[in-house]
């Protein structure tokens, strides 16, 4: 029996990273929002007194689960390498500072 045949294994997806996405793009603040069939992660980059969305990710409330767990344990990993993560810099502007247009 060729494995390609059981669904119940997991299969190898082949993922492409397109040119004009692999410089990624840097947040410094993320705001959340939610519905019954969704996550939706606003990436926003702050430079006072102003800061731009650039970057929005829509996901299922299962795959937001599954991006927290990743997290974590990348944290962890992070951590265990380079030492605790200061969880509380200076620069953090509280989100009612932010202002959406």
């Amino acid at each position: 029996m060729d494995d390609s045949d059981n669904p119940d294994l997991p299969q190898d997806i082949k993922v492409q990273m397109p040119p004009e996405m692999q410089h990624g793009v840097y947040a410094n603040q993320l705001l959340v929002a939610h519905s019954p069939e969704e996550f939706i992660l606003d990436f926003i980059l702050v430079t006072p007194p102003a800061g731009v969305v650039n970057s929005r990710v829509i996901v299922s409330p299962a795959q937001a689960k599954r991006m927290i767990s990743a997290l974590q344990e990348n944290i962890q990993r992070y951590e265990a390498t380079y030492g605790e993560i200061d969880a509380h810099p200076l620069s953090n502007l509280p989100v009612d500072t932010l202002k959406t247009h």
